[in-house]
Order: C-alpha cells, then structure tokens, then sequence
C-alpha cells in the first residue's frame, strides 16, 4: 500500500520539529529555554474566557452555519472594516479554526496547477508547502537586512513576477524579522498587484501586535486592492488565543463564499461556543478592543526590551528592536566563526545541549533562507526566564 504521491511536497511547519527536538532534550531532564515557538504564555483576557463559559452552557455547542455565527461575522466586519477604511459586511467573513487554514483555503480557491505564487523568505514555512502541495509552483521572494532591522527586496519582487505568476502572499508586521511595512512599501506591493492583476494573500496575524505606536494599514486599504485581496484575521496572537483556533478570511463577497464551501468540506463549521464568546465580546466592547489587548503589548514589549538587551550585551552579536510580531532574527555570523560551527543549524543543536537554550534558524523559514540567521521568539517566556536564559548563553557563546 502506497501513499499519496503529493505528500512528498508537503512541508511542516519547521518550529514543531524544533519544539520536538527541545522535548525530547526536556524529557532526559533537563531544562529547556523555549525561544523556538511563538506561543503567548499569557492568558487568554477574562472577558473571553468568561464568554466562553457562558457559551458552554447556555448550549452553543451544536452546529452552526458553515461560514460563521452571524454575530460573529458581523461584528468581525465592522471592527475589521472600521480599522481599514473599508465597507465590510458579515458576507465578507469566512470564518476558520484559527488563521492557518486561510492559507490553503485562499489558494485552493484561486491557484490552478502549474500557477506561480509569490511568497515571502524568509517567512511562515505554510505559505510554501501549501502552494507546492496543492500543485502550485512557490516564487519567493526576498527580506534583507538593513540598519534598522529588515525589509522587502522590492526590486527583486518585480524582477520575479511572469506572466504565470497567480498570486502574492504578503506578511507586514512579519514573521520571523518583526519588519513593519512603511507605507510606501505598502503602495509599492499593491501598484504591482494591480499591474499584473494579481490576488494577494495579506496575513495580518500580527496587526495588532506593534509596539512604535503607528497604525497598522492593510494593502487591502488602496486603490483596486479590495477586490482581490484576502485578509488572514486570527485571535490567536492579539487574544493570547493560540490554543483556541479561530480565525478569519475577510474578502470580496464571491471569493469568500467559495472560501466558506471548503468549510463545509472539510470542518463543517468552527467551534459553536468560541464563536459565540468572540461575538459578544466584541459587541460588548463596541469595538474597542485596547482594554484587552494593552496588558498584552505592555508585557510584550518588556519580554522584547530585555532579549534586545541581552543580546545586545553578547560579543558578536547586535540587533534592532523589531517594530512588531514578537520575534527577534538576528545574524549569528560572527558566533558561528567563534564556535567553529558550520551553520546555524549546528549551532541550534550545540546550544539546546550545552545550555537548554532553544530558537529556529533561517533555514526553517523558506527555501533558499539563509543559514548564519537565528530566531528568537519571545512571547512564551517571562522577563526574569528570557534574563537568565541569555545570561547563560552569554557564557557559552563567549567562552574560549
């Protein structure tokens, strides 16, 4: 018996191998110091999680429409809508078990086989493997480094678009490099999505996680972008939701009804009662949602200021505060040359054996990353873990 041939291009996504590596480490007993996996060890906010209980037992828990709890829909289009300018309706909001699955949904609805999709390196891995899986052909395009931290090769963009290329994945606020768009980047990527009438793919996961204080804007905002682009909505980040799984994908009305086909398809619908909790939520606050979110930032950006510290104090390394998301990447270059490692990968493995300490590498954010980079997540530990943490890998990568 033989399994399907397409699994041979399907990928993983890379920081669950990692975090298996770091278990099995922990399991001989030994601590681990878990910067590999962008989980938020917060709380969910109370208002939440006492919704949901009222939910459970006021029995939402049966089916509920295939594209979402009417409530929910709606309330997602008027506070999504009102934040970007845009006229949403409830029609314009598929909802999903978390925002991943807005990924393959969007391009199984707009790739046909042999169509070449643009996607970020480095970058979330799904974007590639799903765009291979589903018979695509994955372009990617690329982040460099800058003095300020990190932005989009928007020469290269251009130079990497045919006349086969589909579609454009586009990640501001961005993970792994916590880049933030500026806002002519922003019009730069639309006026080529317009140019070659392009679908764009705009995975907002981090929109509210900023810590300069400026606005977040969609690409969906501009000229001729609202009708062919697709929004990834999730709670996962903003709500320390991660285990929850809701999400969204808000678009033009006939692209997000065929979204909502494959819903039926595959889950029949998402969770009855946390749709239920979001919904009320969302209609009690009016759509102000910083009471929820500020203690979130507030603790964000402390864990941020200190892993910046720390790793600005080590000899061979230096890093910019990232504007967004909660992730530090920084170039190990000069540790790799210290060590005598041959890549970063070497030094991932050396360091989770020698200090506990754990992260990703470049290598697991896209095909053709490179490998002296290292990521650094640092929503899942506490100020005082992410100190001592890096103080005794200061040791390590500083020893003779």
């Amino acid at each position: 018996m033989q399994l399907a041939r397409q699994l041979e291009r399907l990928g993983t996504e890379t920081a669950f191998a990692v975090s298996d590596m770091a278990a099995a480490w922990a399991a001989q007993g030994n601590r681990v110091f878990a910067f590999h996996l962008g989980d938020i060890k917060l709380p969910t906010p109370r208002p939440i999680v006492e919704a949901a209980a009222r939910a459970m037992g006021g029995n939402y828990s049966g089916y509920c429409p295939g594209a979402g709890v009417p409530l929910l829909r709606q309330m997602l289009a008027r506070v999504l809508g009102a934040e970007r300018g845009i006229d949403y309706a409830a029609e314009n909001i598929s909802v999903q078990p978390g925002g991943k699955p807005v990924i393959g949904k969007f391009l199984a609805t707009v790739m046909n086989p042999g169509d070449e999709v643009l996607y970020p390196v480095p970058g979330f891995p799904i974007y590639r493997s799903q765009i291979a899986y589903q018979g695509g052909v994955a372009v990617p395009y690329h982040y460099r480094a800058s003095d300020s931290g990190f932005a989009l090769d928007l020469d290269e963009l251009h130079r990497v678009v045919t006349s086969k290329t589909r579609a454009l994945i586009y990640n501001n606020h961005h993970n792994p490099t916590g880049a933030s768009a500026t806002a002519e980047e922003i019009a730069a990527v639309a006026e080529l999505a317009v140019k070659h009438d392009l679908w764009v793919l705009s995975d907002e996961a981090y929109s509210r996680i900023r810590f300069d204080g400026s606005p977040h804007q969609s690409i969906a905002e501009l000229p001729g972008m609202r009708e062919r682009t697709v929004i990834l909505f999730t709670c996962s980040k903003q709500f320390a939701m991660t285990g929850w799984r809701l999400g969204a994908a808000v678009g033009d009305e006939k692209i997000i009804a065929a979204i909502s086909r494959f819903n039926t398809n595959l889950e029949s619908c998402t969770t009855h009662f946390m749709q239920q909790a979001v919904g009320e939520v969302l209609r009690d606050t009016g759509g102000d949602l910083s009471p929820l979110i500020a203690p979130l930032l507030t603790e964000l950006k402390r864990r941020r200021d200190a892993l910046t510290d720390a790793l600005n104090g080590i000899e061979g390394i230096g890093v910019a505060a990232p504007p967004s998301a909660f992730y530090i990447y920084a170039d190990a270059a000069n540790i790799l040359r210290r060590k005598n490692l041959p890549d970063a990968d070497a030094l991932m493995r050396a360091s989770l054996h020698e200090t506990g300490l754990s992260f990703c590498t470049g290598e697991h954010f896209g095909e053709g990353a490179d490998t002296r980079h290292i990521r650094f997540a640092f929503s899942g530990l506490s100020v005082d873990d992410i100190r001592h943490s890096m103080a005794v890998w200061k040791r390590w990568v500083e020893a003779d």
